[in-house]
């Protein structure tokens, strides 16, 4: 029985040096392999062995991988770093800065375009900008003037779609005028339609990059 015990021991201390070796948790400060063979025939069966004194490194170097799906989230490709592998963590940092470059670049173009065809339909449109909305703008884009869209919308049998003429009056110069106008409220709608496909990489590339550190 004493053997027996005796070579229980023995084995279950190579077998814990096996995994930490393999798990790279045995570092050039960790005592020798015969050391830890003195140690574990000293102790008794059953005992945890983590409590030992590779369980302060064990312990130094596990990560939580909770932590590391809240920093790729906040910041794609910090929890890579904080898993201790930003070779590839980096490409997400990286995307996500060009996103949120995209991102702002077509917000502001967006918007300038937007100031731009509100100031040509006043110009040449006769409209007053107070009150609008976006579909307002939308419907002077495919109509002369707004005459020409309440008779539509008679036809239609919309009688609620219909416009007042006077707070929401509007007569393009000429057909050529409401095309230029339709072009620049299109390449605006553009922009901030855009903007919701960048929204999306922008998660995209987050919920990657947790995957990717919870990996790691």
């Amino acid at each position: 029985r004493g053997d027996f015990l005796k070579y229980m021991k023995n084995t279950f201390a190579i077998l814990l040096f096996v995994s930490l070796l393999l798990s790279g948790k045995i570092n050039a400060q960790s005592k020798s392999f015969q050391e830890l063979l003195t140690e574990s025939k000293n102790c008794p069966v059953g005992e945890n062995v983590i409590e030992s004194n590779y369980a302060d490194n064990f312990s130094r170097n596990k990560k939580s991988t909770g932590l590391a799906m809240l920093y790729s989230f906040i910041l794609p490709g910090m929890g890579e770093l904080y898993g201790g592998n930003y070779s590839s963590g980096k490409y997400f940092t990286i995307a996500d800065g060009a996103l949120w470059i995209t991102l702002a670049g077509m917000s502001a173009y967006g918007n300038n375009q937007r100031d731009n065809y509100i100031a040509f339909a006043k110009s040449f449109g006769g409209i007053s900008a107070n009150g609008k909305t976006d579909q307002f703008y939308a419907d002077i884009a495919g109509y002369n003037s707004v005459d020409d869209f309440n008779n539509q919308q008679l036809l239609d049998r919309n009688f609620e779609g219909t416009y007042n003429t006077e707070t929401y009056y509007w007569k393009w110069q000429s057909t050529e005028k409401r095309k230029e106008y339709k072009n620049t409220w299109t390449s605006s709608e553009s922009a901030f339609n855009s903007i919701k496909f960048v929204a999306g990489a922008l998660i995209l590339n987050r919920v990657i990059s947790v995957i990717n550190a919870i990996r790691i």
